[in-house]
């Protein structure tokens, strides 16, 4: 331990203020509970919907909602909307053959020598019932631009060419190639973001940070705390008191909240996985219809086949976005799909795996307190055979960072589990715990009834015959409830650096958690495993 202790300030090259940064070798840690700040208030406003930051800019046929997404490490997602969706009693879906997709690209300013061409779609979401609106998208398009070359600047434009609308020009830079050098030199990681002026300060703070790359945690628009008149509400059936088979949600919230994230998204791919408020059950049993329809990620070419679950590499890190929504079981098509890919690593090429799932499998909070045992006990013996360094989650609105752990208890050799849930969404912030006086839940009370038909109950007492602990549980480290967003930067091949930035720290040169993360490939087996490379590196 000491040896690697001295590796990581070699390695590293940090002077003398940057000594106090622990390291997971130094853990377990104690636990610790920042006092919330009885000054911040727990949640805010929406965003008007005339603000300029949602309000549609574009004439009908030019892009807006532009975004980028990672394929594969030589090719990139290109995605963007044209035309206007309709809402109303009766709407008219848009042809999407009427409108090109097309993206013109190259390394130079204004010279694009290149182009490509994608799919495109519409999506409905219809309500066969009196005083509810229908909503109809505009035209979404999907553009996978190959070719690319690691560490490089392109220059794009998209739209369609024979209508002479195409969009003003955008910039990115490709990642690097993968390699157990290579890493990207940011990567933000955000949850539960919304539409708020929370969730505003949140993005304009993430964009200082000039990220690579965005990891998204699920909960993204938070389209259905909306009925279709645009009226919103914490409590959907007391405040409304409508009786209908399914949920009816604002789907404009979507288009308002991709015009918000469009600045950042448009030259930094964004990744997402879906969470639980992304569901939107529609009369005809589909669900999760707009996020499907939307984002653009590389199923495909991960071959999960489905946008609920599927992974990609960012230089040596190679990315797991698991589905908490869709069947988990070792049974499942997903269980089987992860295995598979896990077992495709090669840790000399990718050495750090980091998975992201919308609700956390370890957490101390009350909300959602032990939701998803069932999908933990399905696949924690899974990630830990295979080394997985850690894990992203959002779903409770609060920050909680958890020692290296397996099946409840310290494992040096097991991932660090980190919920970062508390983006800026309007469900305001969590602040009570599992573990205060009085405050421990009813055990069968604790799974989502949504989703109770993909595993049923799995909780159980811990030795304590308990089922919450009386005091912070040993194994959670740092519990803060604030807004903000994470800073991965991996330093090499077994140290990487993850920082906790609040909103409220905005313009003070503090941060509100750090800690080096360190692999031992030399000490834990499950870190070390060379395999077969990957398919990921083919375009």
């Amino acid at each position: 331990m000491a040896l690697s202790l001295l590796l990581l300030m070699i390695c590293v090259g940090f002077g003398d203020a940057h000594k106090s940064i622990p390291t997971t070798l130094e853990g377990p840690f104690k636990p610790f509970t920042r006092e919330m700040d009885p000054k911040l208030r727990l949640g805010s406003e929406d965003l008007p919907q005339y603000d300029p930051r949602v309000v549609k800019r574009a004439a009908a046929i030019f892009p807006e909602q532009i975004s980028l997404a990672l394929s594969t490490p030589d090719a990139m997602w290109v995605s963007w909307v044209t035309g206007d969706s309709q809402m109303g009693p009766k709407v008219t879906p848009l042809d999407p053959s009427t409108v090109k997709s097309v993206v013109e690209y190259g390394t130079a300013s204004e010279t694009y020598d290149q182009s490509a061409t994608g799919t495109s779609e519409v999506y409905n979401q219809f309500y066969p019932f009196p005083d509810v609106l229908n909503y109809t998208s505009g035209i979404i398009h999907h553009v996978r631009i190959t070719g690319l070359q690691p560490n490089t600047y392109y220059y794009y434009r998209c739209g369609d060419p024979t209508l002479a609308a195409m969009s003003g020009e955008y910039v990115f830079k490709t990642l690097p190639e993968p390699g157990p050098a290579n890493y990207p030199t940011r990567i933000a990681v955000i949850g539960d973001l919304g539409l708020t002026y929370n969730s505003t300060s949140t993005i304009d703070h993430l964009r200082q940070n000039n990220p690579d790359l965005v990891l998204m945690v699920g909960d993204l628009s938070y389209a259905n705390l909306y009925v279709t008149n645009g009226t919103g509400s914490d409590d959907y059936g007391r405040s409304f008191g409508k009786i209908t088979p399914i949920h009816e949600t604002y789907q404009p919230r979507w288009d308002m909240w991709q015009r918000m994230m469009e600045p950042l998204i448009s030259e930094v791919p964004m990744m997402v996985i879906e969470g639980n408020h992304e569901l939107e059950t529609q009369i005809n049993n589909e669900s999760f219809v707009a996020y499907k329809a939307r984002f653009a990620v590389p199923s495909t070419e991960s071959n999960s086949g489905t946008s609920m679950y599927y992974s990609f590499n960012a230089g040596g890190i190679h990315i797991v976005m698991l589905g908490a929504y869709v069947d988990f079981n070792k049974s499942s098509e997903q269980y089987s799909w992860l295995e598979q890919d896990l077992a495709k690593v090669d840790r000399s090429l990718t050495p750090w795996i980091i998975v992201l799932t919308h609700p956390p499998w370890y957490n101390s909070y009350l909300a959602h307190y032990r939701e998803v045992e069932c999908m933990r006990q399905a696949m924690e013996d899974l990630t830990y055979k295979y080394g997985v360094d850690l894990f992203f989650h959002g779903h409770v609105h609060a920050y909680e960072r958890i020692n290296r752990l397996y099946k409840y208890k310290y494992d040096p050799c097991g991932p660090v589990y980190i919920t970062v849930g508390d983006g800026g969404n309007h469900e305001k912030l969590a602040v009570e715990h599992a573990d205060e006086e009085g405050l421990c839940p009813i055990p069968t009370k604790t799974p989502d009834k949504n989703f109770a038909y993909l595993s049923g109950f799995c909780g159980f007492n811990f030795s304590n015959g308990q089922f919450c602990w009386d005091k912070q549980p040993d194994w959670s480290a740092w519990r803060d409830s604030s807004f903000g967003h994470g800073i991965i930067e991996v330093v090499n091949s077994t140290h990487l650096l993850w920082t906790w930035h609040r909103n409220q720290d905005h313009y003070d040169e503090v941060v509100g958690d750090q800690i080096y993360i360190v692999r031992q490939p030399e000490f834990c087996s499950n870190q070390n495993v060379i395999r077969m490379s990957t398919s990921f590196a083919e375009g």
